[in-house]
């Protein structure tokens, strides 16, 4: 059972390696806004192990994003996410840390929770998604938010609900639509996986 086990964690890593690493981690939403797939196989794991696999995968979800923005940035506002670019004369801090990997982690955290106590794979799915756009969300507004704000010349309770309606919203959207798929085709194979 525990190859199985690492198997299937396995299988479901290498997809979030692609998702992380590839432009097919990431799907048009609305105008220039993109859906990112990162957080399908954390939820996926939630959904299927138990609260240590889905808080694991959530880790690497972390570590896969800061190496993105370390090194590969996609965007001028890396800086939120690791403490090793600098945009300008704004370098990121401790806190890019703790932005870039506390919500991935709870994703899958909350995830396998909210299956265990609700059993609804679509209202865990909605909740492991939302999970990680409020906490990253929340993370910049409580470390970098009035420099947010002034650099995207916006107030910062537009931005974030900007961004929650137009990001976490259809990625909460396609999170419960992936797994009521995979209620349907799965269950019966994959719920020997949890504990």
């Amino acid at each position: 059972m525990k190859i199985k086990k690492l198997t299937l964690f396995a299988i479901l890593l290498g997809i979030e390696i692609i998702f992380c690493f590839t432009p097919l981690g990431s799907l048009p939403a609305l105008g220039p806004i993109v859906m990112t797939l990162a957080m399908i196989p954390v939820i996926v794991t939630g959904l299927f192990m138990d609260v240590k696999y889905a808080s694991l995968m959530g880790f690497f979800a972390g570590l896969f994003s800061f190496m993105v923005w370390t090194f590969m940035p996609p965007s001028p506002m890396a800086f939120i996410f690791t403490p090793f670019y600098s945009f300008g004369k704004i370098s990121g801090n401790f806190f890019s840390l703790i932005i870039c990997f506390v919500p991935r982690i709870l994703t899958g955290t909350f995830t396998a929770l909210a299956i265990k106590k609700t059993n609804n794979f679509g209202l865990a799915a909605f909740i492991g998604s939302m999970t990680n756009t409020i906490g990253v969300m929340l993370g910049i507004a409580l470390f970098f938010g009035e420099l947010y704000s002034t650099l995207l010349g916006q107030s910062l309770i537009i931005i974030i609900g900007t961004t929650v309606l137009t990001n976490g919203v259809p990625e909460a959207i396609l999170a419960v639509i992936v797994a009521v798929i995979f209620k349907k085709a799965f269950k019966n194979r994959l719920d020997m996986y949890k504990d």
